[in-house]
């Protein structure tokens, strides 16, 4: 912790996540140690990313049966695409507790931008081939669905795909980048981006 903090130029970090979850390690082992990073100052908050539902709600109780600091984000894999493991358990948990989710694969490896439709466009990037398992009838149902709603409103399928995600109560924020500036604009635009009621049923039956 010492060395990262030096290499990060500060003296404390405001959110530490545990980044997919250690089995063979109890929770207990794990939350107390965090429980004495805050103490110290060291770290501010807590979350946790990639643990399954059960695991989730077994640390929550471990933090409060001890006294422990407890996870107050989630970083699940979740997007319009990839929606069972999240919304299977853990959507309900971080709801009826208060989390904040924090999305990752937000666009799924890019491909809900409707970059990549065919075989031939995994050329595009050094992540096409990431993409490849996203090429079926399912995922060209949802780019068709995208590309409707993005027309409707003005929009591009990377925004509407992201404010799918932000219309969703407990979604505090979607996890993106951008590689230049167009990219960007469109981020910015899925912030402000209000889908109906008529939008979002049809974004969720394609994904169904």
């Amino acid at each position: 912790m010492e060395d990262s903090l030096k290499r990060l130029q500060t003296d404390h970090i405001d959110l530490y996540q545990s980044h997919t979850d250690d089995q063979e390690t109890p929770l207990e082992e794990t939350l107390e140690t965090y429980a004495q990073l805050v103490k110290e100052g060291k770290v501010r908050a807590i979350g946790a990313s990639n643990y399954t539902g059960p695991r989730l709600s077994e640390a929550l109780v471990v933090s409060e049966v001890n006294g422990f600091p407890h996870y107050i984000t989630l970083q699940p894999w979740y997007n319009l695409f990839d929606r069972e493991e999240y919304e299977s358990g853990l959507e309900k948990i971080c709801l009826e507790k208060g989390i904040g989710v924090i999305t990752y694969y937000s666009l799924a490896s890019g491909f809900l931008s409707g970059k990549y439709r065919s075989e031939e466009d995994l050329a595009k990037s050094a992540r096409g081939e990431g993409v490849r398992k996203y090429l079926n009838p399912r995922g060209l149902r949802i780019l068709k669905a995208l590309d409707e709603v993005a027309a409707a409103h003005g929009a591009t399928p990377t925004s509407v795909a992201l404010a799918w995600l932000i219309a969703h109560p407990g979604i505090t924020a979607p996890i993106v980048s951008a590689t230049n500036p167009t990219q960007l604009d469109e981020l910015v635009q899925a912030t402000t981006l209000k889908l109906d009621n008529n939008a979002l049923g049809r974004l969720n039956e394609a994904s169904g």
